[in-house]
């Protein structure tokens, strides 16, 4: 079965629909290619979806080890680059609620994190610059 669906609706914009759930997405092109920038482009998903995989990875591994995450934040920063034009960089800065982790609960966080499925299907090239508050 197909995951998702996506109709250009005009104006630099696409509606994408997920098939099993029926959540819509909307993007369009940003401002600095000749877009609106009046949701997501396709780059800014990109790049969220590197920090929406991460925090659910750990969120898995805390489940599994006994520890919590709820209220952990990640605000991601993307880099953009010419010739050709892609995304660069990607930055993500974590923010983890004052829970007093241990050091092995920290290495299963960050360890975690560093392994999730998004962060091993970006090519190598892109730079990815993760950071862990605690």
């Amino acid at each position: 079965m197909a995951t998702s669906k996506i109709t250009y609706t005009g104006g630099l914009r696409t509606s994408s629909v997920h098939l099993r759930s029926g959540n819509e997405i909307i993007t369009d092109a940003p401002v600095d290619n000749k877009g609106k920038g009046e949701a997501f482009s396709p780059t800014d998903l990109l790049a969220t979806s590197l920090g929406n995989c991460m925090v659910t990875i750990v969120g898995i591994a805390a489940a599994e080890h006994g520890f919590n995450i709820d209220g952990t934040t990640c605000e991601i920063t993307k880099v953009m680059a010419e010739g050709p034009r892609r995304v660069a960089e990607i930055i993500a800065v974590f923010q983890f609620p004052a829970n007093n982790y241990s050091e092995k609960e920290k290495k299963i966080i960050e360890r975690s994190a560093n392994t999730c499925p998004v962060f091993y299907s970006l090519h190598p090239d892109l730079k990815k610059t993760i950071s862990f508050n605690y």
